[in-house]
């Protein structure tokens, strides 16, 4: 039985519509609890393979499988009944061709409930959106710093600059004419990302491109100070909960070692009271 989120949820035209209105408010989440706690301030959750990292340790997302993906993507479901669910596509499980890429979007779709998955890539990806959309897969775009292209891009470099904003200018306009219903800008100067926003007729939603893009999306762990090991430039600290953890589990360990915890009020006597 797939994981489902509920059909009040918005559909990807919705997110379309949204286009220049009121910003669009979207996260990542990788689990059902983190999901309930975004479910009602979030237009759509991104179950991201960021999760690669975050969750599993990894040094990039390169290693992400499809199997990953649609276990957190069926967790993330579980926690949604407001925000409209969409799921990466993790390296590999699209690239080679459209006929790739509608299969292993298919099974994410089948086996997770998802309303649209997300890829990286720009013109050369048009082909492969175009595909998917005549089909019945809605697409998410990812445009920028593409995590996936690490590896060829030298790092996780700002994008975008000098000769080659107009490449990127151009990509948009590919993804956008393929029919994604939105395209994520990651990490690129604001000047360019204003200049994308508009230029295009679908929403763009930002992380590290400032604040003219339709909406924003921000890797939650980073924002909530979970995840710790590097904090990007345009990632802003809302909380610091990973701080607040580390306390809690060395305050749990010293009253173990002491024999305070636990205190008679969290044990069970030898019989129940009449």
């Amino acid at each position: 039985m797939s994981a489902t989120a509920r059909k009040t949820a918005p559909l990807p035209e919705d997110i379309r519509a949204m286009k220049g209105r009121a910003p669009i408010v979207s996260l990542t989440a990788y689990t059902t609890p983190m999901a309930r706690m975004m479910d009602s301030a979030c237009d759509f959750v991104l179950v991201g393979d960021s999760l690669g990292m975050v969750v599993h340790g990894m040094t990039s997302t390169l290693g992400v499988t499809m199997e990953m993906m649609i276990l957190h993507g069926q967790a993330v479901a579980r926690g949604l009944s407001r925000a409209m669910l969409v799921i990466d596509m993790p390296f590999g499980s699209y690239e080679e061709s459209p006929a790739q890429a509608f299969r292993n979007a298919a099974r994410i779709m089948r086996e997770t409930g998802a309303a649209a998955v997300k890829l990286e890539g720009g013109q050369h990806m048009a082909e492969t959106i175009a595909f998917l959309v005549a089909r019945g897969v809605p697409v998410m775009a990812h445009i920028g710093l593409t995590p996936q292209s690490v590896n060829t891009l030298g790092g996780y470099k700002v994008q975008g600059r000098g000769e080659a904003a107009e490449r990127l200018m151009a990509d948009a306009r590919a993804v956008a004419e393929a029919g994604a219903f939105s395209v994520v800008l990651e990490k690129l100067p604001s000047v360019l990302a204003d200049r994308i926003t508009a230029g295009i007729d679908i929403p763009t939603i930002g992380i590290g491109a400032g604040a003219g893009c339709d909406g924003q999306i921000l890797v939650v762990d980073d924002m909530l100070g979970l995840f710790t090991a590097f904090k990007p430039k345009f990632v802003k600290r809302y909380a610091e909960l990973g701080d607040a953890g580390t306390a809690a589990i060395a305050a749990y360990a010293e009253e173990v070692r002491a024999r305070t915890f636990p205190a008679p009020e969290h044990g069970f006597a030898e019989e129940s009271p009449s």
